[in-house]
């Protein structure tokens, strides 16, 4: 809390320099969410059934600034120690949330384009491509524990961000955006990595209207490795439907990697579909992934179900109160040599959120 307040202390004085200087704004939001865990499993070892119960809290503060003709500066500022910043309270209220800079980018807008460097929001949550990217097989990606490419890992334990380079333009009827990232700087750890040689990644996406529909075609290549020695590369599309004041929004995607690098060698090929519908307070899709690995001969199938209900409380021009009743359920089967292994994951949420 001290920190917080430090921090907080720090921004209201920047904020109130000379007129010389950008005006910078603070904004962000703060949410406790009470969770209850429902998990069941036939893997050999573990508990066959598990139930939990429990508090966590985030906070997440949003500084701002214009620093006039077209140039500005974003940051998002939350707790990076724990996935999707969100503290469970330990015993006897032992643990500690310590705030860190997760995003920070400037850049410039103009009419027709523009662009951004920094740690950059990657808008993972409504879009799938490196979730499947990174994790088409569970337990092979850079964090190396089992994710899977369902449940949102890239915004949840990866914070919605990457570093690299974005710029965006106006075309035709559309607008292009390309991004280059840089995943891990490992080429001085590796020898035979070479200059140049860390974990770059290029993605592209076009976004042009039909008619009412909005389509997105999107690549991503792997440049170089990423850590784990993997060059995967992925493409796919979004198609976002109105139906009057409710939204319809398709996305599929696919993936593959066939290299040897390092002693390390891949073969798979996967695919997920996303299908999401949002009413007025009401969010909800369903996601389909298959990842079939013909190097370790097995194949996964998941299935994850996210519906949300928000319930607004208090809203006024300087910030809002909502409650959001939540459920979430994965259902994820490996099929192999041996049989199959089953590992479901069905939760219960409810947020409670200020936003200022």
């Amino acid at each position: 809390m001290k920190r917080i307040l430090s921090l907080a202390a720090m921004f209201a004085v920047l904020s109130y320099t000379s007129s010389a200087s950008a005006e910078l704004k603070i904004g962000g939001e703060a949410s406790v969410r009470f969770r209850d865990d429902f998990g069941h499993t036939n893997e050999s070892g573990k508990k066959p059934s598990t139930e939990d119960q429990y508090f966590q809290y985030r906070v997440r503060l949003k500084p701002s600034a214009d620093l006039g003709d077209g140039y500005f500066f974003k940051a998002l500022i939350q707790d990076e120690t724990v996935a999707g910043s969100w503290q469970t309270v330990a015993d006897n209220n032992t643990e500690n949330f310590s705030l860190n800079v997760s995003q920070f980018y400037f850049g410039h807008n103009s009419e027709n384009s523009h662009w951004s460097l920094g740690r950059l929001p990657l808008g993972s949550f409504d879009n799938p491509i490196l979730d499947l990217t990174l994790y088409a097989i569970p337990g092979k990606g850079p964090q190396g524990k089992k994710l899977y490419a369902v449940d949102t890992p890239i915004s949840t334990n990866h914070f919605d961000r990457l570093f690299g380079f974005n710029y965006g333009v106006k075309l035709g009827n559309g607008e292009l955006n390309a991004l280059l990232v840089n995943f891990d700087n490992i080429s001085t750890t590796t020898a035979d990595r070479g200059l140049l040689n860390d974990g770059y990644g290029f993605t592209a996406s076009y976004k042009t209207t039909i008619g009412d529909v909005t389509i997105a075609p999107q690549v991503y290549v792997t440049l170089t490795h990423l850590g784990d020695d993997r060059s995967p590369y992925s493409f796919g599309a979004q198609a976002f439907i109105p139906a009057g004041k409710s939204k319809v929004t398709l996305s599929g995607f696919y993936t593959a990697d066939r290299n040897t690098y390092n002693g390390n060698s891949y073969d798979y090929s996967g695919y997920i579909f996303r299908l999401k519908g949002e009413s007025g307070p009401v969010l909800a899709w369903i996601d389909y992934n298959k990842t079939t690995d013909d190097q370790g001969n097995k194949d996964y199938n998941n299935t994850f179900v996210w519906a949300q209900y928000k319930v607004n409380v208090h809203e006024s021009a300087t910030g809002t109160f909502s409650l959001t009743p939540t459920i979430r359920y994965r259902a994820s089967r490996e099929n192999n040599a041996s049989g199959f292994i089953d590992n479901d994951l069905f939760r219960t949420e409810l947020y409670a959120t200020v936003t200022f």
